[in-house]
């Protein structure tokens, strides 16, 4: 035993044990309730996408400036909500004086309405309005299904956790969706994690498996083909056939303690590991190596670029990761203290440089997944944590929105050039069609062939809003 030990501490194959108590977790619960069987990694209904990439703005972006205009704030910039003409009406889609007494997500009356700081124009056939720091997203938003009437709970940057998981930060840790997707289905790629995560993640959204168990956190990975994972390398310089033949010994020597122990699931299951994180310190340098990626690609997701560089990388990573069977891939732009996108001061200048680094990328990845006949069966997903309030905070800024606010949605049998749900005329409630950070959830597991309820775990009984409800609407 000791023997082995010393080998895989060599190989530096530790981080792939998080499978082991992972699998270890499961083994003491179906202990506990003999009657209960794990996912066996197969959708419980004929699946319409293979994977997901999900892109989170960390720090909560302006829906009025991005995809949601309302010309109503500039119209009326000054004045209070009060004073606008609307504020009286019976019509849904405007406020109602009752409704004004609520505050704004960080608690604070922001009545003063800030003008809008960016024009809009429609885009393609649909005619869909995009702000104009997004402008190469716009070109691309007839494959865009834009839902407008977001709300969640949480009134600080722990709504990104709640983003994630569909809980409050003060409910405790429970799984993100990414965790629930890796939980449920099989591997399609037997030599790459199935979960992945890219760019800083908050404090508060550190972890993804929470009571699924650590095997079903995401995999940290840099663009870097020299250490693209922690620990993804052996701790001193081994020759590639000499860590060839360690292997080896390692399997030979699991396999004679499993001929001593056949019915130890848990050997099973080491073996398992530590033979994908071998076969990873081979793989993912490679997938993280561009030489062989045209210039002109290199170019259609703006590394060319400087503004745009770093995250155009990530997002290219992520296609060739997808196009080799990568399941869930979750990118984090602008992590650091709040999120960059937190706009309390300044909202022209941090959202245009944030835009710029974005834009291109993006849209970068809906035209190469197009191309290369991927996106129908690749989901995209742009995501914040909430929005930004129709008042001003200070003299430029706005403060937390967690009333109303916009994400999209894009490829996966997803309708594009569709606009669903909406805000009030100056974007402060969801007043259509209103959907809880759960129903995003919702949507994307059933495009993957996934039931929530049936991935339940006993003693983990889950509310009705955990599970959302999927977007009819936009689904193709």
């Amino acid at each position: 035993m000791s023997l082995r030990r010393c080998f895989l501490a060599d190989m530096g194959l530790g981080f792939t044990g998080l499978a082991l108590a992972a699998m270890l977790h499961q083994d003491r619960v179906a202990r506990a309730d003999l009657s209960w069987q794990p996912p066996d990694g197969k959708p419980h209904f004929p699946p319409k996408v293979k994977s997901v990439i999900w892109l989170f703005m960390n720090g909560g972006v302006s829906h009025m400036e991005s995809f949601d205009p309302k010309p109503m704030l500039t119209k009326y910039a000054g004045k209070t909500i009060a004073e606008t003409p609307f504020a009286d009406a019976q019509d849904p889609k405007k406020l109602s004086i009752e409704r004004l007494v609520v505050p704004d997500g960080n608690g604070n009356q922001r009545n003063t309405l800030y003008p809008l700081q960016v024009g809009f124009k429609p885009y393609g056939q649909s005619g869909i309005e995009v702000s104009d720091w997004f402008p190469h997203i716009g070109a691309q938003v007839d494959k865009l299904a834009i839902v407008r009437s977001m709300w969640t709970t949480d009134s600080n940057h722990g709504a990104q956790t709640q983003f994630h998981s569909g809980r409050h930060q003060n409910d405790g840790d429970f799984p993100t969706l990414g965790a629930w997707v890796h939980y449920g289905l099989g591997t399609l790629n037997e030599n790459l994690p199935q979960f992945i995560s890219m760019g800083n993640r908050e404090y508060w959204n550190k972890k993804d498996g929470h009571y699924l168990g650590p095997a079903h956190d995401a995999v940290p990975m840099r663009i870097d083909p020299n250490a693209p994972l922690d620990f993804g390398k052996p701790e001193r310089a081994l020759d590639p056939q000499a860590q060839q033949i360690g292997a080896e010994l390692v399997r030979e020597l699991n396999l004679q303690r499993g001929i001593e122990y056949p019915s130890d699931p848990a050997m099973a299951a080491r073996i398992a590991s530590y033979e994908l994180a071998f076969r990873m310190q081979r793989s993912i340098p490679e997938v993280v190596d561009f030489s062989q990626e045209t210039a002109e690609t290199k170019s259609l997701y703006g590394i060319d670029q400087p503004h745009s560089k770093d995250f155009g990388m990530q997002l290219l990573a992520s296609r060739r990761l997808v196009e080799r069977g990568v399941r869930f891939i979750q990118i984090q732009h602008g992590a650091g203290g709040a999120g960059t996108w937190d706009a309390h001061g300044g909202l022209k200048a941090n959202h245009e440089n944030n835009a710029k680094a974005v834009d291109q990328p993006i849209a970068g990845l809906l035209v190469d997944l197009e191309r290369r006949g991927m996106l129908e069966e690749t989901l995209v997903v742009f995501a914040t944590e909430f929005g930004r309030t129709p008042g001003a905070q200070g003299s430029d800024g706005r403060d937390h929105h967690i009333f109303g606010f916009s994400v999209w949605l894009a490829g996966g049998s997803i309708k594009g050039g569709t606009v669903h749900g909406a805000t009030d005329e100056i974007g402060f409630h969801a007043a259509e069609d209103r959907h809880y950070v759960t129903d995003i959830h919702a949507t994307i597991l059933q495009q993957l062939g996934l039931d929530s309820r049936r991935l339940e775990i006993p003693g983990r009984k889950r509310l009705e809003i955990d599970h959302g409800k999927p977007i009819a609407q936009i689904i193709g």
